[in-house]
């Protein structure tokens, strides 16, 4: 399974963006898919899942109401659209696939990851 994410970029402050994350490899639909990142000097965090048919998703609180993900099984794409930005979610953002189809927030949950794809919102 690879995963390509895309979609990042700089925006500023109450902009929108909307990431992409292309896998590869037939088990993609049974799998729950997330959203991590990672700002700088911090450690990576939870931002959303999404369970493998699309009817369960959970957010972070820091996220939740501005930021929403969604999949195409049949073009195996995650994607998060992400509104009201704020300076604070500047970071790497990462789509990992889970091990099972319904995942939680926890790192050891996922075990593909992408490459990242970097979101700067300035203020």
């Amino acid at each position: 399974v690879q995963l390509q994410a895309s979609g990042g970029g700089l925006v500023q402050a109450g902009g929108s963006l909307r990431l992409s994350c292309a896998v590869s490899g037939r088990t993609f639909s049974s799998r729950a898919m997330g959203w991590f990142r990672q700002a700088p000097g911090k450690e990576r965090e939870f931002v959303a899942t999404i369970s493998w048919s699309g009817g369960r998703t959970y957010y972070a609180d820091s996220v939740k109401g501005r930021f929403t993900i969604s999949r195409d099984n049949a073009k195996a794409t995650v994607f998060l659209q992400m509104n009201s930005l704020k300076p604070e979610d500047t970071a790497v953002y990462y789509c990992a696939a889970a091990r099972t189809e319904v995942a939680g927030r926890m790192n050891d949950e996922y075990n593909y990851w992408g490459q990242g794809t970097l979101v700067t919102v300035s203020s």
